[in-house]
């Protein structure tokens, strides 16, 4: 299960200016993203159960199949 690169679905209405993108370590290209403030905190409560469910997957298969994350501007966000 893993979300595609535009999360819009799971962004809480206020669209937060930041993503936390998990890359994949071994599939250029495929990641998983997450709106998060500028430190990285990812707000539970305002995705979805499938976002949720998503998010604490990759948070727990850091180094095994997903890099470290990183925080970066939601430039999607300014969009809206």
């Amino acid at each position: 299960m893993e979300l595609p690169l535009d999360t819009a679905a799971a962004a809480p209405a206020s669209h937060p200016r930041y993503a936390l993108r998990f890359q994949s370590l071994f599939q250029q290209g495929r990641a998983m993203v997450f709106p998060c403030d500028e430190q990285g905190h990812v707000d539970l409560d305002a995705l979805s159960d499938r976002a949720r469910q998503n998010y604490l997957y990759a948070r727990a298969v850091i180094g095994f199949e997903y890099a470290t994350p990183s925080v970066t501007r939601d430039y999607s966000a300014e969009l809206h």
